[in-house]
């Protein structure tokens, strides 16, 4: 039976959970989830977790956060005025919001604070600076 090396194409099905054991995403109940191994279109930890595995084979990996979503920076906390965030606009701690940077590039602020003339937005991917916890099964080799 063959195993998973860089560049093959593979199927699997995964659970993640932060070190609490909150589950934060699965492929449970969907398809599974289809990647290209060094691609790089996926956290680094996981992708290679996969190398080695044969099909059916499962394994449970924790994955710091320097190969997940990389460390929480403090820099990309920032507070802004409240008159700089159109009235309309929902803002409460955990909420989402959509801005752009300078070239027009769409990403999420998550508003961590308000006060009742600043927001406090947070630029960090929600699972920087965690480590996480993967099940992960192989379904096949594409």
């Amino acid at each position: 039976m063959s195993s998973v090396k860089s560049g093959d194409t593979v199927k699997v099905h995964y659970t993640g959970r932060l070190d609490d054991g909150t589950q934060f995403d699965t492929s449970s109940g969907r398809e599974p989830l289809e990647l290209t191994v060094g691609s790089g279109n996926i956290i680094p930890g996981f992708e290679n977790s996969v190398i080695g595995m044969s099909p059916g084979d499962t394994k449970t990996v924790t994955v710091p956060s320097g190969e997940a979503y990389g460390d929480h920076r403090p820099d990309m906390v920032q507070t802004v005025s409240r008159d700089q965030i159109p009235p309309e606009v929902e803002v409460a701690p955990g909420v989402q919001l959509r801005a752009s940077n300078q070239n027009g590039q769409p990403f999420l602020l998550t508003v961590v604070d308000v006060s009742d003339d600043s927001v406090t937005v947070d630029a960090n991917h929600p699972l920087a600076g965690k480590d996480l916890t993967f099940d992960i099964e192989l379904v096949e080799i594409v």
